[in-house]
């Protein structure tokens, strides 16, 4: 007779706090009878009503945003765009979770090259564009904003200016999934005003054509922007 023991079966993983909370809201968006268009209570109401933080809350509503569930809009709370199914929020939720590091990984590959490339080949034209691009940030900042518009214009911006196809073709192709990276970033507290400040090293880098400086830079910027925490359970 053997000796051997039987191996323990192991414990189901609890769901994260982050996944309850966004299976809660699509929850009580069906049991509400909402529709788009329609507006959700307030995040200091939604948060007590839950029992858990206006933090942890506010995680959740940016994944249903970049899912396109919610419309997050500043002084008018989140408005319902549309009604998917617990099953499939919580799929693309995962599924974005495993890809987000290589999402990152591959921004570093890309966006390194195009500010050192951006820094050789910048005319005035490019330096005018990434400059309004940096204005339009700040000013959305400004006004309560998380400066995703301005974010997005200022990486196109860059882009631009190291005028190579390739890469700007591979950055349109990982677009989409770049911007649900972004808003996430852009919604971590303090982050706009670092952002908006990693922008201005690249462009000052970029304006005076030190590449080395500007690759430097750009690299620092996303190892910023790649920091999101994930909601504590």
């Amino acid at each position: 007779m053997s000796d051997k023991q039987p191996p323990r079966p192991r414990r189901l993983a609890r769901p994260r706090l982050y996944e309850q909370l966004v299976e809660r809201l699509i929850e009580y968006i069906r049991e509400a009878g909402l529709a788009p268009g329609d507006r959700l209570p307030s995040e200091r109401e939604f948060a007590a009503d839950l029992g858990v933080s206006r933090v942890s809350l506010g995680q959740a509503l940016v994944a249903l945003e970049v899912q396109g569930v919610l419309d997050v809009r500043h002084g008018d709370g989140a408005i319902i765009r549309h009604v998917p199914t617990e099953e499939q929020v919580l799929q693309v939720l995962r599924d974005r979770d495993n890809r987000r590091a290589e999402i990152i990984e591959a921004r570093q590959a890309l966006e390194v090259k195009l500010a050192e490339l951006a820094a050789a080949r910048r005319d005035q034209e490019d330096i005018a564009r990434i400059d309004a691009a940096i204005g339009v940030m700040r000013a959305e900042i400004a006004s309560g904003e998380r400066g995703v518009s301005g974010d997005q214009l200022f990486h196109e911006a860059v882009t631009r200016a190291a005028r190579n196809g390739l890469l700007a073709r591979m950055m349109a192709e990982l677009s989409p999934m770049i911007m649900q990276t972004r808003v996430e970033s852009l919604s971590q507290p303090d982050r706009p005003d670092r952002s908006l400040a990693g922008h201005e090293r690249i462009a000052e880098a970029i304006r005076s054509g030190d590449s080395r400086a500007a690759a430097d830079a750009m690299y620092a910027h996303l190892l910023l922007v790649s920091d999101v925490p994930p909601v504590a359970d």
